[in-house]
């Protein structure tokens, strides 16, 4: 049954008429069920949950408040899954984000949840931002992109109060929600350089993904990793890491990107050598160039002299 503390939670959130404490609490009495093994009943009370926040949500115009505005871009990706170029495993990882996502009714019955907190880590220009554009699409929802270093310069004293909006937004309003730049908030508390204001919008933060009581999916992606609180990564369902391309990541690339107007004996591996040490994002601006000048040069097909010169363009920035 659930705990004395619970049932007096209960009482208090319906006299005080605060329906999402209300709900927060059933859930957690759900969950506390369920880890006693009764599996029927927590899904009972999850149900009830979802009913009602369902219609409390169809009572509720889902629009983006004044004082989020330019924080949050709205999008409607249409980047299927077979486009991302990187390993097996961190597909397979992808694949079953996406299947949990689409078999979280039948998860619910067992008394588990589906992964929703979702952290990618890794160099620009590695896939992370394509990834979640790529989730999007194939849960058929929105994606939103909150500008998390907007949100902190712009609003300095007040993101506390900001971030409140935005996770207030994630409750009420279904998407795929990213948290790009996720640095300008996620730094280890005990840094020197760190001020009071940006503990106090992490803690927040760290309260706020923890409580959230959604089923939309929260994406942070960060470019340093070894920079964020430690806090952080058990908040998170998952935690995938992106690298830069090896060889044949790069030959698969790059044959995706040029198609069909790369010549027959365009050599694909020599390609992919010469484009080592290079990023998902720069090979494919390397192979779109590459087809822009073929096009305005009046050629039918790409030469790899043209490929070529395009990637030492890339490689000399680093030089």
């Amino acid at each position: 049954m659930a705990t004395a503390e619970q049932i007096k939670s209960l009482i208090r959130s319906h006299l005080d008429e605060s329906p999402d404490r209300f709900f927060t609490t059933a859930l957690q009495v759900a969950a506390h069920e369920a880890r006693q093994g009764h599996t029927a009943l927590a899904n009972d009370i999850r149900d009830l949950v979802d009913k009602a926040r369902k219609k409390q949500t169809s009572d509720v115009i889902v629009s983006i408040p004044k004082e989020l505005t330019g924080l949050i871009l709205s999008e409607e990706p249409a980047i299927p899954l077979s486009s991302l170029v990187v390993n097996q495993d961190l597909k397979s990882r992808i694949e079953r984000i996406v299947l949990e996502y689409r078999q979280q009714g039948k998860l619910k019955k067992h008394g588990l949840t589906h992964r929703r907190k979702i952290l990618l880590s890794g160099p620009p220009g590695t896939g992370k931002t394509m990834t979640a554009k790529i989730l999007a699409h194939e849960l058929k929802q929105p994606l939103q992109i909150i500008q998390m270093d907007r949100l902190v310069t712009k609003f300095m004293g007040e993101t506390s109060a900001k971030l409140r909006l935005v996770f207030d937004r994630i409750r009420i309003g279904p998407g795929v929600y990213l948290f790009d730049e996720f640095d300008a908030i996620g730094g280890e508390r005990g840094l020197d350089n760190d001020v009071g204001e940006m503990r106090r919008v992490l803690n927040s933060f760290l309260q706020f993904i923890e409580n959230d009581p959604s089923e939309n999916l929260i994406i942070a992606a960060t470019n340093t990793p070894k920079l964020l609180d430690r806090a952080l990564f058990r908040r998170f369902d998952d935690i995938l890491y992106y690298d830069l391309p090896d060889a044949k990541e790069c030959a698969r690339l790059i044959t995706n990107l040029l198609g069909t107007l790369k010549r027959k004996n365009f050599p694909v591996e020599k390609a992919a050598n010469a484009a080592a040490g290079l990023s998902h994002a720069e090979i494919d601006h390397a192979c779109k160039d590459a087809i822009k000048m073929t096009i305005l040069s009046n050629q039918s097909h790409i030469s790899y002299k043209i490929f070529e010169s395009l990637i030492e363009e890339k490689q000399a920035s680093y030089k």
